[in-house]
């Protein structure tokens, strides 16, 4: 079976200063495609409409959605985690006593303790705040599989101390993060694409930019860093690229021979 070489979405394929992927990540795919197994590996669910036209641009052969909560091939599920009820209940709970937000978004609905806490970061990052916000107390009533922390490190580091189960994946930016239960990650989400796919995990490549990455870029054969990766993963790949903005899909598949100059 061919290798795999899996992306992280957003600020590894997906540039946030213009909300596209750039030309020359899309052309290395698409010279990829001929030989390795494409794979996204993202904190989004790839199914919702906020993130179908990404899916549908890049064309994966199978997705690591939600940080690992659920993996796909092609259209078929092959694995579903969802969120320990009681654990949810408890990390709600815990978040009303702070500043910060923590919650996620099920169908047309927000579900976020302190939404005010998702609408200002939301008018920070866009200039405004559509968010359709619902009772957070409710999400223990749905399946969910991961969610999203709005706040600062701190925070996140008191809350990982607080409920040991969880890890909270800053973001790159650092005023973020996704919270997921440590049974599940985009490593393991691999491991099963591995084992379904019928090839050990040293024939696959990762790429990433944040600290969701991490466990999937030390875990695969080849693990690189985009250059405008946080420094924590940087010192946890294989490899360094260029940043996002400056060629670095292409110019880390060329380092690795994955492509030819020739054929871009």
């Amino acid at each position: 079976m061919k290798p795999i070489v899996s992306f992280d979405v957003d600020m590894t394929l997906l540039d946030h200063k213009d909300w596209s992927i750039p030309a020359s990540a899309m052309e290395t795919i698409e010279k990829l495609r001929e030989n390795y197994t494409i794979v996204l590996a993202t904190g989004r669910d790839m199914d919702s409409i906020f993130s179908t036209a990404i899916r549908d641009q890049v064309r994966p052969d199978a997705i690591i959605h939600l940080n690992g909560t659920k993996v796909t091939v092609g259209e078929t599920v092959i694995y579903e985690h969802t969120f320990d009820k009681n654990l949810l209940k408890q990390i709600l709970s815990y978040a009303k006593s702070t500043p910060y937000s923590v919650g996620t978004t099920v169908g047309e609905y927000d579900y976020y303790v302190n939404p005010e806490a998702v609408a200002e970061h939301d008018r920070k990052l866009w200039g405004e705040c559509r968010r359709n916000f619902a009772d957070a107390e409710k999400l223990v009533q749905l399946d969910v599989r991961t969610m999203a922390y709005i706040g600062d490190e701190d925070g996140a580091r008191k809350m990982e101390e607080e409920f040991p189960e969880i890890h909270v994946h800053m973001f790159a930016d650092k005023k973020g993060a996704d919270v997921v239960e440590r049974k599940a990650s985009k490593a393991v989400g691999l491991a099963r694409l591995c084992d379904y796919y019928k090839i050990p995990l040293s024939r696959t490549v990762a790429f990433g930019d944040s600290m969701n990455d991490y466990d999937i870029v030390k875990a695969a054969g080849i693990g690189i860093a985009m250059g405008n990766a946080m420094e924590e993963l940087k010192r946890a790949a294989d490899y360094i690229t260029d940043p996002i903005d400056q060629d670095g899909i292409k110019n880390a598949c060329l380092h690795f021979k994955m492509i030819r100059q020739e054929e871009i």
